[in-house]
């Protein structure tokens, strides 16, 4: 018995991965939940398992190829009974024919509908009335501008070595809408422009200015088109990298958040002599999977601090004028990987020990560079904690992760000699900075939220008292 095996529904908003590497081969037997390959998709690298045991026959998917949610990737061979493979062969009839239906029709639709248009502005125009055409005449010109619709022009547009592959209809569209063609993604084989995706285009594009819409991953990559490059080759070699799926949407996230929150960074600066003393000794005694990091201490203090500022712990949503309060606290701690950073989450952070949280994070941080880390476990982070402590630097300015509302950086602590109010002792003092969106945090608010946090590592009683 043959069986599709296909790409299952990895997480929310996920529609397609890159295959980066195939774990079988042709002839191969397999076993159930055997892992099949794993594919990079915008948030993690997620296993594809084998869902029964059999034979590999055939593989459609190649290393470095995209496949989609719900294409077929793999046909696998099982000993079953022969009254049960006829049963599903017309239920893939039936759903592999429905899709390509709509499609077929929706664009001599949408060119009649054009050609339509395009005739009553002429009309118009004109100073003098035309003479009627014969109809027949008529059918055909308007047949003959359905079919130059459909076919894609690669010459009459073009911006340096770049070609927008769309049909005049849609281009003669997109100039209607004042939309440059070239900052519109195509959804079409060889990223071909359709009318649907200059819609969709403009409509994204309106939600953005006026703060409607919920954000999602690559939601709008044209927002952040920029401008065309030179030819670098002119001034010696050059080599060209295509962008992993991780770079990918950082770069997209973090140019959204720039360009559309505006953020403020406080800073402050936490004595942490006592508490690193106190860290170290307490880690002497445990594994190192095991071990109490200061990310880990961080992260208990801001869960804290952030039950006792809510406001730190929302989310604005301007098209319904409203705050979204969260009940719950999801810190995320971002991890520096070979390919790229990833923010995994510990989730109710207020209701766990420092102990607790500090074995999850090495254990997610572990999973998070073996590239093991689920989509789940990378999301409804409502906080976050930049830890550079380890690198080097004295501060920097973190980029708010929309649609949170803050951000906490943390730079390497360092020896400082401190005034005690009546000699100068050495204090390890370690830099913090938090990044906020003005829209919903005040600048005393910020000061305070970043003082509270300070106090608290300097005087971790102060989480039992005010907590």
């Amino acid at each position: 018995m043959t069986h599709e095996i296909k790409v299952p529904d990895v997480a929310e908003g996920v529609k397609e991965g890159t295959v980066i590497s195939l774990s079988v081969a042709v002839g191969d037997k397999v076993e159930y939940d055997q892992t099949l390959l794993e594919l990079e998709t915008d948030k993690a690298v997620v296993a594809i398992p084998s869902p029964v045991a059999g034979t590999i026959t055939e593989i459609r998917v190649a290393e470095g190829e995209q496949a989609s949610v719900g294409s077929i990737i793999m046909l696998l061979e099982t000993e079953g009974e022969a009254g049960e493979e006829p049963a599903e062969e017309p239920e893939a009839a039936a759903e592999d024919e429905p899709e390509s239906a709509p499609e077929a029709d929706k664009e001599p639709a949408e060119a009649e509908k054009v050609a339509a248009s395009v005739e009553e502005a002429d009309a118009v125009k004109e100073a003098k009335p035309r003479k009627p055409e014969p109809a027949d005449k008529a059918a055909k010109d308007q047949e003959q501008l359905a079919v130059a619709a459909d076919e894609v022009d690669l010459t009459s547009i073009r911006r340096d070595d770049r070609v927008a592959p769309a049909a005049p209809s849609v281009r003669r569209l997109a100039r209607e809408l004042g939309v440059d063609i070239h900052q519109v993604q195509g959804s079409g084989a060889g990223g071909r422009i359709s009318a649907e995706d200059v819609r969709l285009f403009v409509r994204d594009t309106m939600q953005r200015v006026t703060g409607g819409g919920a954000p999602v991953i690559g939601e709008f990559a044209g927002m952040h088109a920029q401008r065309p490059l030179p030819d670098f080759s002119k001034w010696g070699a050059v080599e060209r990298q295509p962008l992993s799926k991780i770079r990918e949407v950082t770069a997209d996230a973090m140019g959204y958040a720039w360009s559309t929150i505006p953020m403020v960074t406080q800073y402050d600066r936490a004595q942490i002599t006592e508490l690193e003393a106190y860290r170290k000794g307490h880690n002497k005694s445990l594994a190192d999977d095991a071990k109490v990091t200061m990310t880990a201490i961080l992260a208990k203090v801001c869960a804290t601090a952030l039950r006792v500022f809510p406001q730190f712990n929302s989310s604005l949503d301007l098209a319904s004028k409203e705050l979204v309060l969260k009940k719950y606290v999801h810190v995320g701690v971002a991890v520096d990987t070979p390919n790229g950073l990833l923010v995994p989450v510990l989730r109710d952070a207020d209701k766990k020990g420092v102990e607790t949280l500090a074995a999850e994070l090495n254990e997610l941080a572990a999973k998070t560079r073996e590239r093991k880390v689920s989509p789940a476990e990378l999301d409804g982070g409502s906080f976050t904690i930049s830890n550079l402590g380890g690198i080097g630097g004295t501060a920097f300015t973190p980029i708010v992760y929309a649609p949170q509302v803050a951000i906490l950086g943390v730079s390497r602590a360092e020896l400082l000699p401190v005034w005690n109010g009546a000699e100068f002792v050495p204090q390890l003092v370690m830099p913090l900075s938090l990044s906020y969106d003005h829209r919903v945090i005040d600048g005393a608010d910020g000061a305070r939220f970043l003082r509270w946090i300070c106090e608290a590592i300097e005087e971790p009683l102060e989480l039992v008292m005010k907590g």
